[in-house]
């Protein structure tokens, strides 16, 4: 559920933050994939077809296949603004995942 998925980012984060630790993460949840990337690589049929700063991805994706993904996931929302420093919103991404949970229950 939402709540522990929240916690376990929460405890990820920090783990991250404490011991300056790298992840490696493949998944399709992409809210996941937002709480705790800093650089992402989208793939289609085994190809990596765009690469990239997190922030840029999520905020302005090139490729057509990479803005489908982020229309069908997020309904058009934008989560990262350009002002934010990626490493110190990890307040700001597990508000905006448990919102989404909200609108998902919704």
């Amino acid at each position: 559920d939402r709540t522990v998925q929240l916690q376990i980012i929460d405890l990820l984060i920090s783990l991250q933050k404490n011991y300056n630790l790298a992840y490696i993460f493949i998944s399709h949840d992409l809210k996941v994939i937002q709480a705790l990337s800093h650089f992402i690589l989208v793939m289609k049929k085994g190809k990596i077809i765009e690469k990239g700063a997190a922030e840029k991805i999520f905020t302005s994706p090139e490729h057509m296949y990479t803005k489908t993904l982020l229309t069908a996931a997020f309904e058009l929302k934008t989560f990262f603004p350009p002002e934010n420093n990626k490493r110190d919103v990890s307040e700001n991404k597990a508000q905006t995942l448990e919102e989404n949970s909200l609108q998902d229950k919704n």
